[in-house]
């Protein structure tokens, strides 16, 4: 079997990918889908995961700091795909839409061929502008909720 590892210096910059994973992992399907329509022709890709979909337990911390204690479970879909130049893209989303992640899997494997790059990224744009939104129209929501305490000094000790 041939080596699909591209030289070191046509990796992609890890920090660079995991962000768009990440903001494959926040779009909805039918964005991904468009997203990819809009990429045009893309061989099919090879399953090398099927999309499955299983539980990982959550954990927190009191506090931020205290001691770690499990949360809970949480269901997650995951899946690996190979295009048929050799790039592997994965994916990982909670919620149990097994389409999306494959969806999502073949845009991270797209994201990978250096000449596709930035095709991924554009098509892409528009979820991190609605991200983006959202996360600031909950900003505003929590603030407007926020209660600001003070504690006033008396002089009378």
């Amino acid at each position: 079997m041939p080596d699909h590892t591209p030289p070191l210096s046509e990796s992609p910059d890890p920090a660079a990918r995991r962000a768009v994973m990440a903001l494959c992992g926040e779009a909805r399907a039918e964005e991904l889908r468009d997203a990819l329509a809009a990429l045009g022709a893309v061989d099919e890709p090879e399953d090398l995961r099927p999309p499955e979909t299983g539980l990982v337990m959550t954990r927190g911390r009191i506090g931020g700091d205290g001691q770690p204690f499990n949360l809970g479970e949480a269901t997650v879909t995951r899946a690996a795909v190979r295009l048929s130049g050799g790039e592997t893209g994965f994916a990982y989303h909670l919620g149990r839409d097994r389409a999306k992640a494959r969806l999502a899997a073949t845009l991270d494997a797209l994201w990978q061929r250096p000449e596709r790059r930035e095709a991924v990224e554009a098509v892409l744009a528009p979820v991190a502008i609605r991200r983006r939104h959202e996360r600031a129209a909950e900003a505003r929501r929590i603030a407007a909720t926020r209660v600001n305490f003070f504690t006033m000094a008396r002089g009378e000790d």
